[in-house]
């Protein structure tokens, strides 16, 4: 909807309500409280003397076309802040004009997490709508040290909103915060719709981030950031669950759709589909690459469980690597003398119908721990189109685990199979994955390692190498290869390896020009595949 549309919508409302008798809210226009408007003069007090005045009985306060400076603003229950198109709060650039929160609920941001421009905690039914900017003026917050947690603490949120119930923002524009543009924890009944955000004149400029809080519903967004565009956390024990996004435009020089890093308490019934991810439109990066580190990120890496992810009608255009799932075991506590987590749960996770485009050399990869498999991951409908060429790395290149370090894509370097590497899993489906290379590339497409109840079903490659087997299954307990139709660019389609692979099927496949359909380890029992009806 147009920002002039929600404004008509807006008085239009009112006009109903008089008309059929029912009480309009109370309308608090900041300009009769004394707000100057003029970019220069200090605007908080009034803003905030009619946001408390709103907060008495119920009401909207009216943020008329204007420019209006402002410090710390404390939002307030069953109040409406309505930014008419024209209208912009300009955040100061003084930190003394800010005040300092500590939620009562402990979490991880309490190391560096202090101030805020629009704050508001233990409240409900409050509201940031309209066709205005909010602009944090972010890039006069500079950065002087390197030393975690001061690097963070003196930069002000745009946005924060802490245990309060039935939120809602609608419409605006967000640009220019300090560090993440919004953050909502420990929230419950969140909309979000509609928004641009534009994050790219300070490190941690995320855009959006959605942390222990439940039934939040998120569509028709738009964001280019700096740092993580759509971002999914859990700093405390709070489980983050029942999340819908759709219908949004990303951009990001970091990760674009992104689960963690953060993930104490976890993750639990999470839809998101039909996005768009694209190359950012801000040419130069603080952090990441130029057109994104990832696409699709999971991570699990202090404690916690993840459980039950559906994402879905992807398109991705530009980041390094499309898709990353990682288990890991930071175990990074979020209060003192707790006690350290330990592995988390990861599990339950479909991802289908994604395109994407611009992949460099590193590979896709999910990978759990020895001991600690992804469990029950889904992928269906994928089709990724890689630059090419990597340099050649033989399919038993070492990969390290890796355990304890911050899960990003790019953690393992360039990886042994170009497309995608996947270790340490239990239940593992794939079906209609299409590798496309651009340039070819003489690594191994797909790499299994250490799974059990492997299905792979309507592989496509084009370009294949001709240096590696197409396929490498090592330590698989239960697999079966089929209908995949690979044209024959190598000496061989499968390698099996491995002294605990057991009960492999290899049938039905459609191979073209391969000298050597498959090859068993000398460690592998004979006994333990089967190879049939393959042409």
């Amino acid at each position: 909807m147009k920002s002039g549309n929600r404004n008509n919508l807006f008085i239009f409302t009112i006009i109903v309500c008089l008309l059929y008798g029912a009480a309009p809210a109370a309308v608090f226009n900041i300009r009769e409280f004394g707000a100057a408007g003029n970019g220069v003069d200090p605007d908080t007090g009034p803003i905030q003397a009619a946001i408390d005045a709103a907060g008495e009985k119920g009401g909207t306060v009216l943020v008329p076309a204007g420019i209006y400076l402002t410090g710390s603003l404390d939002m307030r229950s069953h109040v409406e802040l309505h930014l008419e198109t024209g209208a912009v709060l300009l955040g100061s650039t003084r930190i003394s004009d800010y005040r300092p929160h500590k939620p009562a609920l402990p979490s991880y941001n309490d190391l560096f997490l202090r101030y805020s421009l629009l704050y508001g905690e233990n409240l409900e039914n409050i509201s940031v709508t309209g066709g205005g900017t909010i602009d944090g003026q972010g890039g006069a917050f500079r950065i002087t040290t390197n030393k975690k947690p001061d690097r963070y603490k003196d930069r002000p949120f745009i946005l924060r909103f802490v245990a309060c119930k039935d939120v809602r923002v609608e419409g605006v524009r967000m640009r220019n915060s300090a560090m993440w543009m919004q953050h909502y924890f420990a929230c419950e009944n969140v909309r979000i719709a509609g928004i641009s955000v534009f994050n790219h004149c300070n490190k941690n400029n995320d855009m959006i981030d959605i942390d222990g809080c439940k039934n939040v519903i998120i569509s028709d967004c738009f964001g280019d950031t700096d740092d993580d565009a759509l971002t999914l956390k859990s700093t405390s024990g709070l489980i983050t669950e029942d999340v819908t996004v759709s219908n949004c435009i990303l951009s990001s020089h970091c990760n674009a759709i992104k689960l963690g890093t953060e993930s104490h308490g976890g993750f639990r019934n999470i839809v998101i589909s039909d996005i768009v991810v694209k190359p950012s439109a801000h040419p130069t990066h603080i952090y990441g690459f130029p057109a994104g580190i990832s696409g699709i990120t999971l991570t699990m890496v202090d404690g916690g469980i993840l459980d039950g992810v559906k994402i879905s009608n992807i398109q991705i255009d530009g980041p390094r690597v499309p898709i990353f799932m990682r288990l890991g075991d930071r175990g990074r506590v979020y209060r003192e003398n707790m006690p350290r987590p330990g592995v988390g749960i990861f599990r339950n996770v479909t991802i289908s119908n994604v395109s994407a485009t611009g992949a460099d050399s590193t590979g896709c990869s999910i990978t759990g721990l020895p001991g600690h498999p992804v469990e029950n991951v889904t992928l269906s409908g994928i089709r990724i189109r890689f630059r090419g060429t990597g340099n050649y790395l033989p399919a038993d290149h070492p990969v390290p685990e890796l355990p304890s370090e911050y899960p990003e894509s790019t953690m393992f370097g360039s990886l042994p199979a170009y497309g995608f590497y996947i270790r340490h899993g239990d239940n593992i489906r794939v079906s209609d994955l299409e590798l496309i290379c651009d340039k070819g590339d003489p690594r191994t497409a797909l790499i299994c390692s250490d799974l059990k109840d492997l299905e792979i079903g309507g592989l496509r490659i084009k370009n294949a190498g001709n240096q590696n087997p197409v396929i490498v299954l090592d330590q698989i307990r239960r697999a079966v290869i089929t209908n995949a139709r690979i044209p024959g660019a190598g000496a061989l389609f499968a390698e099996v390896t491995g002294d605990s692979t057991d009960r492999i099927l290899i049938t039905g496949n459609y191979m073209y020009g391969f000298p050597q359909m498959v090859r068993i380890g000398t460690k592998v029992d004979s006994a333990a595949v089967k190879v049939e009806n393959n042409y």
